[in-house]
């Protein structure tokens, strides 16, 4: 298969996805067109965001402790927990900082028009003594300190990101071993193909105007 077909079938795959439901292309119709361009765009910036990532983590990813992956929903960079934080902490480590830094700097150069979701997830051993009630507010706050980090730190515009605890709900790995559990203790960076309204949001909130209704759809 040529990797223009590859990329064609997941543009259309990418459009379902996010239309969250059938997506018809009909030929010569502008505005799917528009669509169709918009995201093959939009995945030409993915891939060259994960080309620079790939350089600047080279280090981590050797080491295991990011991993670089493009999925349906975008572009997935994963961190493993166990190095942005210390056990049954929310508090980002300061030896860390240097891979937020990284991922950071292609989000604002690279992709400054897509969205960027942060999602906590966490092992299935039961909260005890760390203060958390469940795991689902340790990997929720600890995707809040990534997307504060960010913002507060970096200068990524808020409108851009969001942040969700998943806890020990979406395991990549079995919890019967040791390195299964540390992979499941994660974080990951999604950069979503979807278009983001973050310029209008901009000059909305510059201006004191809320966007109409319809563009909230």
């Amino acid at each position: 298969m040529s990797a223009k077909l590859c990329k064609t079938g997941m543009i259309i795959f990418i459009s379902m996805a996010l239309a969250g439901c059938t997506f018809i292309f009909q030929t010569g119709r502008r505005s799917d067109v528009q669509r169709i361009e918009e995201l093959s765009q939009r995945l030409d910036e993915l891939s060259n965001a994960k080309a620079l990532l790939e350089k600047a983590l080279s280090k981590e990813i050797e080491d295991k402790q990011v991993k670089l992956e493009m999925m349906e929903k975008g572009l997935v960079i994963t961190v493993v927990g166990d190095v942005l934080f210390d056990s049954g902490k929310a508090k980002v480590r300061p030896e860390s900082f240097s891979i937020l830094d990284k991922v950071a700097r292609v989000i604002q150069a690279i992709v400054p028009e897509l969205n960027v979701g942060i999602e906590g997830h966490t092992d299935n051993v039961p909260i005890k003594l760390s203060g958390w009630k469940s795991n689902w507010e340790l990997s929720t706050t600890r995707a809040l300190s990534v997307l504060h980090y960010l913002v507060e730190n970096k200068g990524v515009y808020p409108e851009r990101v969001s942040a969700i605890g998943y806890g020990e709900y979406r395991p990549v790995s079995a919890n019967s071993t040791n390195e299964g559990r540390q992979l499941n203790r994660r974080v990951e960076i999604v950069i979503s193909p979807q278009f983001t309204k973050a310029k209008e949001a901009k000059k909305a909130k510059e201006t004191g105007l809320r966007e109409p209704a319809e563009n909230l759809k």
